[in-house]
């Protein structure tokens, strides 16, 4: 009988990670963990086969913390995911929403409910986590407090969700990475795909411009481009980048000569398949 694959994501059952593994890969078993280093050691160790991690949020943007661990995890990109994020306010049995004074959750979800926030009249109490923030008010019990969280922790944790779908945006989507152990290129030709590198330009006058210069000229799609202090130095600069298309695809092929002409170091940390998201928020937007 084969082994239940193992997904590590940072947060508690019921976090937006938990879900975009249970959409994602409906027979895994989600693990838990405390914070984003516990959940690349899980995948480093083999304790877990991969990892669902947050890179960037539509409207609270990146995700800090794992575009600087990332790149020193020494893991690859074998997917990416889009999960729409749905907020609900939710209390303890019984609760009603006049009778709510405060609600907790995480800093970028009380920022993305201010409008029901406000409306309400109520205090915003920062949490480590949304799925956490909704464990610790079923705990306490208390009808006047209030948490933002999702339908699946409202469920998890046995709170009534006391208004739906409460953020301010629609939009609000969140990017998911799918990490593992081992680089697991797609195959060229297998469907839109995204090419994830890392690099360093030499200390060179204009080398940044020069670098990304091979990119335009032979027609190839950045769609992020990331900068990041290395070791705390303000003078050496890291970035994170993805790019539309295959490493063997001819105009990649020139446009990453190019680049690593002009860089001390490239990494390439991946080669997956680009969610549908892409392709529908491409169309939508007529570009």
């Amino acid at each position: 009988m084969s082994q239940t694959m193992k997904i590590a994501f940072q947060g508690e059952p019921g976090a937006n990670s938990h879900i975009a593994i249970v959409e994602a890969f409906p027979d895994a078993e989600p693990k838990p963990c405390a914070t984003f280093e516990d959940a690349l050691s899980a995948i480093s160790s083999g304790e877990a086969d991969l990892g669902m991690i947050p890179i960037e949020n539509s409207v609270a943007g990146r995700v800090a913390d794992i575009h600087h661990l990332l790149p020193q995890s020494g893991l690859f990109i074998v997917g990416e995911w889009f999960l729409p994020i749905r907020h609900q306010l939710m209390a303890p049995r019984g609760a009603t929403l006049d009778g709510i004074k405060t609600v907790e959750s995480h800093v970028h979800a009380l920022g993305q409910c201010r409008r029901i926030i406000r409306k309400l009249g109520i205090k915003g109490i920062v949490a480590a986590d949304t799925a956490g923030s909704a464990r610790i008010v079923a705990e306490r019990g208390d009808k006047t407090c209030a948490a933002i969280a999702s339908r699946l922790a409202a469920d998890i944790y046995g709170l009534d969700i006391l208004a739906e779908d409460v953020e301010d945006e629609t939009h609000n989507t969140t990017r998911f990475v799918v990490l593992a152990r081992e680089p697991k290129w797609a195959d060229k030709g297998s469907g839109p795909l995204v090419t994830s590198f890392v690099f360093r330009v030499r200390n060179l006058p204009a080398a940044l411009y020069k670098a990304m210069g091979g990119f335009a000229t032979n027609g190839v799609n950045m769609t992020k481009l990331e900068s990041y202090m290395v070791e705390g130095n303000f003078f050496a600069t890291q970035f994170f980048a993805d790019v539309d298309g295959h490493p063997e695809d001819q105009n990649l092929t020139y446009a990453l000569e190019e680049l690593k002409f002009f860089s001390k170091e490239l990494r390439i940390v991946g080669v997956y398949p680009a969610h549908p998201f892409r392709v529908a928020f491409t169309e939508k937007n007529g570009r």
